[in-house]
């Protein structure tokens, strides 16, 4: 049935009836007949599930290392953790897709395109399609591939490993106008479906989304969150799943919880991996039963436990939906199971009747329906899971959903690097076979490893086989001719009031385009997905002679502070990075410390540094053309980039995954991902001035200490495959310009700051400086706490929180209790706009500026109140 929450969202809640999937009690964890597995947990932290009658037989409880939350929900039929029959797994799946079916009707239905999440609904995602009939199916991914530009990301707030790649082999696969369905396996908050929505709406807008999940554990307000979203975009929401309710969890349950898992990994290791409450731990860390060490057959790639089954894969398909699946695949698929389960078949031994198809990760559909026809073609008890990354503590008790892990290395050589990867529920499970099953990729050395997972599944089987499924990796699109000339860099007075040698702006002119438009429209239409922020330019603000004075009071009061951290971080970059380094400042807020670092370089040893200024656009990505030209004419090793400060480090991300996919699009290498900046109050980067939150006099105002140059702008009119991205040079602003006032002001300083700063610097290069990332955390915080739910609406530091008021339409602003002159300008600006300055102990910065979370026009001020500049 269907339950309408508002004009914009309807929830489909279950109907009681489970389409003859159930998998009860018996597809539990291994536990008694009867036994819940989620008591354990239950017991001894107070957690409660509560909702449809059969919620515990679809789900139990575990407990993991997790800062954002202990408790794991573990699905009974999901196939990840919990060894399940196939039937059971694609069933649940399955029938979802045929309620999405007829909740959007044929039509809509032969228009749709199914979204799944990596890792764990991969399969579901796969099974949903397929219930929906014609749909095609993507599923995003945590593996890139060199060549092929992701159609967009997300990232997952509560998720061990947080940022999701959209990687279509046809990019128009998204950018259909008819309904989206994506599937994840638990809705618990909501975070990354409105992150994803949000992300694609942007790019590719449509007018109806469906959620799936096989269990909907929103809280009440977490429901309406979505209600209010979905109106904001202007679309219809529905929500399908199996099973509805939510946990309760009493206070102090996150500490709790750690202590739990803190105290049995303890008891584990002090016992050599036994403790009390889990029997099978050493099952876990490999110290009970470990497979035969003789040296490995040259080429690495067989095991004296292991029998390779060549399935006979047909050429060309798609070994999963990282790419896109389409319906004409799964036809191709079905074709062929019939005979890849038959020569499974033919390879387990004669007296098999409990037999384990073990997925890999990502790859779950194909090891799901290679088991299910197992299962519908032999007499043999099949069950299917895949490993996982995900870290989830085992306790052998019958209610405890995890009550064995194997523990080896990762084997495909992942993006993130190497790590620990795990299978659950495998070992004391009885088994008198598994067939494991990865694709080619992760046919690695690794995998065939002493402590690799196909040892580990030898110690507990007396037979493993190993299916391998060749990675699909669609070719790289065909990159149309570049032109062989970029254009040389533009340079004031000609483009903007700095001296020539100063800096070169490697972007375009755009100065006789009318790109301006009302604050307030802009928040409305960037919140609303209807734009992107890059796309138009504020009108820029013209400060009052009371903001004038602030300004220059600001400055002298920090010139010597500014200047201090100024030679700290330039002597860090010509110890650390380069003796001639290249600066590359980010537009524009890089721009004026990229030029103060060239003067001290100067001051101090005589350098002339080339400096140039390149734009960078959050969820765009650095400017492509730029790099092709910075490479044609440096050596990208002796490249440095600058920027201002960090708040969050959104900024670090952005150039890391830019410089990355550069890389691997256009081949060339050397560019380091490591930010400078004058201050890290972030804790973000290893290259800094400082880390302390003050007034940056250069972030009080917009183009008039910034050279006059607008903000970049990246919009497809007006910058083509082959321009630099574009900004305005505002000339008429010459006579509030205080560009060069400020650096002379600064730089002025450097011969009292000289012997200071290179001490300081001394003193840096010894300690550690690795990011902690305290500010990310700080901001996920604040973005829960004041119910936004978005930390891109969360601006943290002077320097954001100024850009804000300036910008944005600003919803409130958080100020350190006791933080002082820092924030005169910033008091000031959030009187003339009517915005409350709300002082807050323990923060960790001067200031966070929040925008309106919900902001149309109309409800700028925490009031929901207009104001007036």
């Amino acid at each position: 049935m269907e339950k309408a929450v508002n004009e914009g969202v309807h929830d489909q809640v279950r109907d009681g009836d489970d389409g003859g999937y159930g998998g009860g009690r018996a597809g539990t964890a291994g536990g008694a007949e009867g036994v819940w597995s989620g008591s354990w947990v239950a017991e001894r932290l107070g957690v409660e599930l509560v909702g449809d009658d059969r919620l515990t037989d679809l789900l139990g409880l575990a407990l993991r290392r997790n800062p954002k939350r202990a408790h794991l929900l573990v699905s009974n039929v999901l196939g990840k953790h919990v060894p399940q029959s196939p039937s059971v797994v694609y069933g649940y799946g399955y029938e979802l897709g045929r309620r999405v079916r007829a909740l959007l009707g044929a039509e809509e239905a032969r228009r749709a395109v199914v979204l799944g999440y990596a890792e764990t609904a991969t399969g579901l995602g796969h099974s949903v399609a397929d219930g929906l009939g014609l749909a095609p199916y993507l599923h995003s991914t945590r593996r890139p591939v060199a060549g092929l530009a992701p159609a967009g990301g997300f990232e997952e707030s509560h998720s061990h490993a947080t940022s999701h790649l959209l990687l279509p082999e046809d990019p128009a696969l998204l950018s259909g106008d008819g309904p989206l369905v994506l599937v994840d396996d638990e809705f618990s908050t909501g975070n990354t479906v409105l992150n994803t929505v949000r992300d694609l709406h942007a790019r590719y807008p449509r007018r109806r989304y469906v959620v799936v999940a096989l269990v909907d554990m929103r809280s009440a307000a977490d429901a309406g969150r979505l209600a209010e979203f979905a109106e904001e975009i202007g679309a219809r929401v529905d929500l399908v799943a199996a099973a509805s309710g939510t946990v309760r969890l009493p206070e102090g349950v996150l500490e709790k919880g750690q202590e739990l898992v803190a105290r049995f990994e303890s008891e584990s290791a002090a016992t050599g991996g036994r403790s009390s409450a889990a029997a099978s731990w050493p099952v876990a860390r490999g110290t009970a039963r470990t497979a035969p060490t003789g040296p490995p057959p040259d080429d690495n790639r067989a095991h004296p436990h292991v029998t390779r089954i060549d399935l006979r894969w047909p050429a060309g398909l798609p070994d999963g939906g990282r790419h896109g699946f389409t319906p004409a695949h799964r036809a191709r698929l079905e074709a062929a199971l019939p005979g890849m389960a038959a020569r499974l078949a033919e390879a387990l031994p004669a007296d098999a009747r409990r037999v384990l198809v073990l997925g890999f990760e990502e790859l779950m559909y194909a090891p799901l329906q290679l088991a299910r026809e197992l299962e519908q073609s032999t007499d043999v008890e099949v069950r299917y899971s895949t490993t996982t990354r995900s870290p989830v503590l085992a306790v052998d008790d019958p209610g405890y959903a995890i009550r064995t892990r194997l523990v080896f290395p990762a084997h495909d050589d992942p993006a993130d690097g190497p790590g620990e990867r795990y299978a659950y529920n495998v070992a004391g499970a009885g088994f008198d076979a598994v067939v494991a099953v990865v694709d080619s990729a992760a046919d690695t050395p690794a995998l065939h490893a002493p402590d690799g997972l196909l040892a580990r599944l030898a110690a507990h089987t007396p037979q493993v086989l190993l299916a391998v499924v060749p990675s699909y990796a669609p070719e790289p699109p065909h990159a149309p001719e570049r032109p062989s000339m970029l254009p040389e860099p533009l340079r004031g007075p000609a483009f903007s009031s700095y001296a020539p040698e100063e800096v070169g702006w490697l972007l375009q002119d755009l100065s006789d385009v009318t790109l301006e438009a009302p604050t307030e429209e802009r928040e409305e239409a960037i919140q609303s997905g209807g734009a992107h922020y890059a796309e138009s330019l504020p009108v820029e603000y013209q400060p009052s002679e009371r903001y004038q004075e602030l300004f220059h009071a600001a400055l002298e009061d920090s010139a010597a502070r500014i200047a201090q951290a100024v030679g700290v971080v330039t002597e860090t970059v010509l110890a650390e990075r380069s003796p001639r380094p290249v600066l590359v400042s980010l537009a524009r807020a890089g721009t004026p410390i990229g030029i103060l670092m060239r003067r001290w370089a100067q001051h101090r040893h005589g350098l002339d540094l080339p400096h140039y200024a390149v734009s960078i656009v959050r969820g765009r990505g650095i400017d492509a053309n730029a790099l092709r030209w910075l490479a044609e004419h440096h050596d990208p090793r002796d490249v440095v980039f600058v920027d201002g400060w960090t708040g969050k480090g959104a900024i670090t991300r952005e150039l890391a995954q830019a410089l990355e996919e550069f890389e691997q699009s256009d081949g060339i290498t050397g560019f380091s991902p490591e930010i400078a900046v004058l201050a890290d109050p972030g804790a973000c980067v290893r290259t800094y001035g400082t880390r302390e939150d003050f007034l940056i006099p250069s972030a009080c105002l917009n183009s008039t200490v910034s050279g006059l140059i607008s903000r970049t702008v990246l919009r497809a009119d007006l910058v083509g495959p082959h321009d630099y991205h574009g900004a305005k040079f505002y000339r008429e602003l010459a006579g509030t310009d205080v560009s060069v006032t400020f650096l002379d002001a600064v730089s002025a300083r450097f011969p009292e700051v000289a012997d200071a700063a290179c001490a300081q610097a001394k003193e840096l290069l010894a300690a550690d400086r690795s990011p902690t990332w305290e500010g990310w955390a700080a901001v996920e915080r604040i973005s829960e706490e004041y119910g936004i739910h978005d930390v891109n609406l969360v601006k943290p530091g002077v320097g954001e929180t100024t850009r804000v008021m300036l910008r944005r339409v600003p919803w409130k602003v958080l100020a350190r209790a006791g933080a002082g002159s820092d924030l005169d300008h910033v008091r000031l600006l959030a009187g003339q706009r009517g915005v409350p300055v709300e002082e807050v102990a323990d923060l960790p910065y001067t200031c966070v500026g929040l925008i309106h979370p919900q902001y149309t026009r109309g409800a700028t001020g925490a009031d929901g109140k207009a104001v007036t500049v």
